[in-house]
């Protein structure tokens, strides 16, 4: 069965740094979470309290209803998978896959001398799971070489060997995929989500890659100097970013925004958003998170897959005025281009198909989908919310 795990207020300095600060997350049993943000933030080190490689200043840690504190890093029975393999150079594949158990489950050799039978039978269960795991993972061809003759996709495949023979309760993985080319890393990272939902082992994944985040998680912690921003699934954090920083470190290009000016309608009813010679006028539910910040600044957030010319606009879209920009540079990106776009002296991404044809310096006219438009405060930073 897998354990949960959870952190409550845990807080871990080194002299006066504060690298991660009361940090409370709960990891459901079988559940793969990936901690992801930018380097620095103090995701490795919640992963290496967890592993019991630091200790925490403040908090607890708990795996399933244990509490880990002073459980010694051995006893705690957590695999880890780093970033640079960490295979032993001199040793088989065979026994860098079996080193781990051997240790663990057998005794010394004066102990397998005077238990020879017992050491035997031993023996033949490490050897039976050694080649279960390693014809799982597609590598039982591999088990006489050393890991010098191996690529990096097979290195690896033997680091995760390692970590699944032990079959523990927690699989913590620090940036394993890192060291990989482009092509290998899409391919391995489909791979071992098909594993760990196959092998249904709570797992908590490292990760500064927004990308591996999004396709690998159940669900995603964002962590930002130390403090978590917001947990939820791939679809919560990118569709309802809990703030400025969610907003723009989650999605690829990041969220545009927008400073405006929210100020009444012309008509009386409502209000509107005012750029500088734009003004948008938002859907009623917004205009109700707006009604109390009339002569006030707020960000307006929207993705650049959410920007349409009225050509390119879905038939069934809610958008906004027409907004008038010129385009300042081009990025094909093969199936679609990026477009730099000025409006009203602030640059947006628009993110259109390669079909159309826009050059540079080209006067361009915008549409938001309203269904898709982020309200934040520009002083805190954090999303409008309905009281």
């Amino acid at each position: 069965m897998a354990s949960g795990v959870r952190f409550v207020n845990v807080t871990k300095r080194f002299g006066s740094t504060t690298a991660l600060n009361r940090l409370n997350l709960t990891i459901q049993p079988g559940e793969l979470m990936v901690l992801v943000g930018p380097s620095g933030c103090g995701k490795t080190t919640a992963l290496r309290l967890l592993a019991g490689l630091e200790e925490p200043t403040e908090g607890e840690l708990y795996i399933g209803d244990r509490c880990v504190n002073e459980v010694s890093p051995r006893d705690r029975n957590v695999a880890m998978v780093f970033q640079n393999y960490a295979l032993y150079p001199h040793m088989r594949v065979y026994d860098n896959i079996a080193f781990g158990l051997r240790l663990r489950e057998l005794g010394s050799f004066w102990w397998q001398l005077t238990h020879y039978r017992q050491a035997r039978q031993i023996q033949q269960q490490i050897d039976k799971r050694v080649r279960q795991v390693a014809q799982m993972l597609g590598i039982e061809t591999l088990l006489h070489r050393l890991p010098g003759a191996l690529s990096g996709g097979q290195r690896q495949r033997v680091a995760l060997a390692r970590a699944i023979v032990r079959q523990p309760e927690v699989f913590l993985m620090d940036e394993p995929l890192s060291n990989l080319d482009a092509q290998l890393r899409d391919q391995t990272r489909a791979e071992l989500k098909k594993l760990q939902e196959q092998l249904g082992i709570t797992t908590l994944y490292v990760t500064h890659d927004q990308k591996e985040a999004m396709t690998l998680g159940h669900r995603i912690a964002i962590l930002k100097e130390g403090v978590l921003q917001q947990v939820g699934t791939p679809e919560e954090v990118y569709f309802q970013p809990a703030n400025v920083f969610v907003a723009t470190f989650i999605g690829t290009p990041p969220m545009n925004l927008l400073e405006a000016q929210v100020v009444p309608r012309a008509d009386g009813t409502g209000c509107q958003l005012r750029l500088a010679s734009h003004c948008i006028t938002p859907l009623p539910a917004q205009q109700l998170l707006l009604h109390e910040r009339i002569g006030q600044k707020v960000l307006l957030g929207v993705r650049p897959q959410h920007l349409y010319l009225a050509a390119t606009a879905p038939p069934d879209a809610r958008l906004s005025e027409p907004m008038q920009g010129q385009v300042d540079m081009v990025e094909p990106l093969g199936d679609h281009s990026d477009l730099h776009v000025l409006v009203d002296g602030q640059r947006v991404v628009v993110q259109l198909s390669a079909q159309v044809k826009v050059q540079e310096g080209e006067p361009l006219t915008l549409h938001l989908d309203l269904e898709r438009l982020h309200l934040f405060d520009p002083v805190t930073g954090t999303r409008l919310q309905p009281r």
